[in-house]
C-alpha cells in the first residue's frame, strides 16, 4: 500500500514530468506510469533530434528521478490497471497526462495501402525506435525518392524534414488552405522551406492509388479555394470542380493531428469528455469531473505546445497540493 500522500502520474511527457517534479519537491511520493519503453513522452517519440536532442530530455528525466519520483515503464493504464484501481489501491490522487497519441486520418479510398504512415507512427519509428539506423535497430521505415506529407501543422513540418534527412529525394507538403491559414509556426515553415520542402497550398487529396503489390504509388488531389470562415475562424476550403490531378509518390505521411487514446476514458467511470474526445478539465486547476483525478496537457486541450503542457502540469500540482492541505 502507498502512503496517504502518494500520487500517480499517467504519462512522462512535459505535463507529467512537470507535475511529478513539483509534487515531489513538496514531499509527495510520486509514481509515473509510462506506456512506452522510454520516458519522455512526445519529447522522445515526436520531436526530432535536430529540434530537441534526446540527451537534454534524458537529463530532465534523470532530474525528476533524482527528486525521488519512481518511473514505471511499459505500463499502459487502462490495461495493466485502471484509474479506479489506482485510487482504490492506495494512491491519493491521479494526474492524467498521457498526451494525445491517436492519429486522425483522411478516410479516403486507398488509405490502407502500404507505405502510408500516420505522422505519429512515422515519427515514433524514426525518433524513438531509431529506424534511421536499420538494420542496426530492428525497426524498418520506407523512404523512397518522393514523399508527400498531408497537413499544415508543426508535426507535418517535423515529418517532412525527417523524411528529407532519411534520404528522400523530394518532399511535398500538401495543405488544403493557403499559406496564411497554415497552423504551423512561421519559424517551422520557414525552416522547412529553407531545406527544400515543396509546399502545395490549396490542394486536398481525394484518393490514394496503389500498384499491383498494394503499395502506394500516387495520390489524386483536387484544387481548393477559400470560402467563408468556419468554426476554427479560418476560411473554409472548397473543392474547385474539374481540377483533379495525380502526383506520384513512394511514401505518404498523414499529419492531420491527434486525439487522446480512448483507453483511459473508456475504463474510468465518471470521467466526462468534450465533443472532441478530450477530458473535460478546469483550465485553471486541472480538475476533472471525477474526484481526485486531475488532467493536463494534450489529453485536456488536444495537440498543443510543450510549454502549455508544462504550465498545465504546474497548475495541477499546485491544485493537488492545495486540495490535500485543505483536508
Amino acid at each position: 500500500m502507498q502512503s496517504d500522500k502518494s500520487i500517480a502520474v499517467i504519462g512522462s511527457g512535459p505535463a507529467g514530468l512537470t507535475c511529478a517534479a513539483e509534487l515531489a519537491k513538496r514531499g509527495y511520493k510520486v509514481t509515473i506510469f509510462e506506456a512506452l519503453h522510454t520516458a519522455g513522452g512526445v519529447l522522445v517519440y515526436g520531436i526530432p533530434e535536430f529540434r530537441l536532442p534526446k540527451s537534454i530530455v534524458q537529463s530532465e528525466v534523470d532530474y525528476v528521478k533524482s527528486l525521488g519520483v519512481e518511473i514505471k515503464l511499459n505500463h499502459v493504464i487502462g490495461k495493466i490497471a485502471t484509474v479506479d484501481e489506482l485510487l482504490s489501491n492506495g494512491y491519493s490522487a491521479v494526474f492524467l497526462a498521457p498526451g494525445a497519441g491517436a492519429p486522425m486520418f483522411l478516410n479516403i479510398p486507398g488509405e490502407n495501402l502500404s507505405n502510408i504512415y500516420s505522422a505519429n507512427e512515422f515519427l515514433t519509428r524514426t525518433n524513438l525506435m531509431k529506424a534511421y539506423l536499420f538494420p542496426e535497430y530492428d525497426t524498418p521505415i520506407k523512404i523512397g525518392k518522393k514523399v508527400v506529407v498531408i497537413g499544415g501543422g508543426n508535426v507535418a513540418m517535423d515529418a517532412s524534414r525527417c523524411a528529407l534527412r532519411l534520404g528522400a529525394g523530394e518532399v511535398h507538403i500538401i495543405y488544403r488552405r493557403s499559406k496564411t491559414e497554415m497552423p504551423a509556426r512561421a519559424e517551422e515553415r520557414e525552416n522547412a522551406e529553407e531545406e527544400g520542402i515543396i509546399f502545395k497550398y490549396l490542394t486536398n487529396p481525394i484518393r490514394f492509388i496503389g500498384d499491383e503489390f498494394g503499395r502506394v504509388n500516387s495520390v489524386e488531389c483536387i484544387e481548393m479555394e477559400l470560402g467563408e470562415p468556419d468554426d476554427s475562424g479560418r476560411r473554409r476550403p472548397i473543392p474547385k470542380p474539374d481540377t483533379e490531378f495525380i502526383t506520384e509518390t513512394d511514401v505518404a505521411i498523414v499529419a492531420l493531428g491527434t486525439r487522446p487514446n480512448p483507453i483511459i476514458p473508456s475504463t474510468t467511470e465518471g470521467l466526462e469528455l468534450t465533443r472532441w474526445g478530450t477530458v473535460e478539465t478546469d483550465p485553471e486547476t486541472g480538475r476533472t469531473s471525477k474526484d481526485r483525478v486531475w488532467c493536463g496537457g494534450d489529453m485536456a486541450t488536444g495537440a498543443a505546445t510543450v510549454i502549455s503542457a508544462m504550465g498545465a502540469g504546474k497548475r495541477a500540482a499546485n491544485d493537488i497540493d492545495s486540495y490535500f492541505k485543505s483536508r
